[in-house]
């Protein structure tokens, strides 16, 4: 596949996720069970975690140009997709350099 078509592949399945995600933080307790939610939230780390690297890649660099679709507190948790689910650890999963670097980053954060 070529590169511009797996970048705008990614940008296209940011965009979902991100809507995905933004759904499941933002229903209340009335529309969707909390636990339930949870276990969906799970279950999309676990199937990203799951991506080719490459095209993980591609999609963690997404969610910043997806997130400008977005306003106010959307557009934060659009744009923290790749923290909430540690995505650049997936990506570092072989380097032990970058993981102790992305957890000083973490602990820095807070």
């Amino acid at each position: 596949m070529n590169l511009d078509r797996e970048i705008l592949i990614a940008r296209q399945v940011a965009g979902i996720i991100a809507n995905y995600v933004c759904f499941l933080e933002g229903a209340d307790e009335e529309s969707l069970n909390p636990d339930v939610a949870v276990k969906m939230m799970e279950f999309l780390g676990a199937e990203l975690d799951e991506l080719d690297k490459g095209f993980l890649r591609h999609l963690v660099d997404a969610f910043p140009v997806v997130a400008e679709r977005y306003d106010g507190e959307a557009r934060e948790l659009v744009r923290d997709i790749p923290y909430g689910f540690y995505l650049e650890e997936t990506l570092a999963a072989d380097d032990p350099l970058r993981l102790a670097e992305l957890e000083a980053m973490r602990d820095a954060r807070g």
